[in-house]
């Protein structure tokens, strides 16, 4: 029997869901127990990213510790990539190897800060004291504005959200696709669940590595004087006006000096 083929959008389809499926899956078994020791803590998961090869898949994900990753000899990182395998090896396929990499700045990860949050708030820390420590945070590390709201049972039986802000945020647009970067937690606390949510806008680099190399549509760029015509410009002003001969230079006095006798 013939298999049957998959249309192009379909299939787009499919690989965003797995895409998804695959992130929530990581950040689940990544996050770890902040009620624990410091060996079971979060690895900082900052994201997965995904390139499919010819002879199989390739997988990296990214951590601020990169030796909890992995594992002792590579033993936790062989467990996720067994369980990617049975999962989602019928999509995949069977040929799926996984990597570990550092993050580039932890303070422009919008996932790592949700996670340190959310470990901040389960401590007993205040909503305002542990929202404004992480705003100062990623306004230092770089970023050209942050949001963060956290919604739920924070003081009374009432539920009700706050949003702290600093800097500029966009949230519309296919720049929110590329310039932000935004993650959601769910915490479990004893009055009830607080959901926490954390945007963070990177700026402009044309390296591309804080931010990326892409332009926003409403920038205006000047372009700057070319030297040639710069060094023009001063030559001309600084050019001394021709020399203007004095007509009263030569003019007989109006009255002659007196003759000496």
């Amino acid at each position: 029997m013939a298999t049957q083929s998959i249309t192009d959008k379909r299939k787009e389809v499919k690989n965003g869901l797995v895409y998804a499926e695959l992130k929530n899956f990581f950040s689940k078994q990544l996050k770890g127990d902040p009620r624990a020791d410091e060996k079971d803590k979060s690895v900082g998961f900052g994201g997965v990213e995904i390139c499919r090869a010819p002879r199989g898949t390739n997988i990296t994900l990214y951590a601020t510790d990169k030796n909890k990753l992995l594992g002792e000899r590579n033993q936790r990182i062989n467990t996720l990539q067994e369980l990617v395998k049975k999962r989602f090896g019928g999509w995949l396929g069977n040929n799926v190897d996984l990597a570990a990499a550092l993050v580039g700045t932890r303070g422009l990860e919008a996932s790592i800060q949700c996670e340190s949050l959310a470990y901040k708030l389960i401590g007993g820390l205040a909503v305002r004291r542990a929202c404004y420590g992480v705003l100062r945070f990623v306004m230092e590390s770089g970023a050209d504005g942050v949001e963060i709201v956290v919604a739920g049972k924070l003081r009374g039986q009432r539920a009700k959200s706050m949003k702290f802000v600093s800097g500029k945020m966009i949230h519309s647009g296919d720049p929110t696709n590329i310039y932000v970067k935004d993650a959601v937690r769910h915490i479990k606390m004893k009055q009830g669940v607080l959901g926490v949510k954390v945007k963070i806008l990177l700026k402009f680099d044309p390296n591309g590595v804080k931010g990326p190399n892409v332009l926003l549509p409403d920038t205006i760029q000047v372009e700057p004087v070319r030297e040639k015509k710069e060094k023009e410009l001063t030559i001309s002003m600084t050019k001394k006006l021709p020399e203007v001969p004095n007509p009263y230079a030569q003019q007989q006095p109006l009255m002659a000096p007196p003759q000496a006798y």
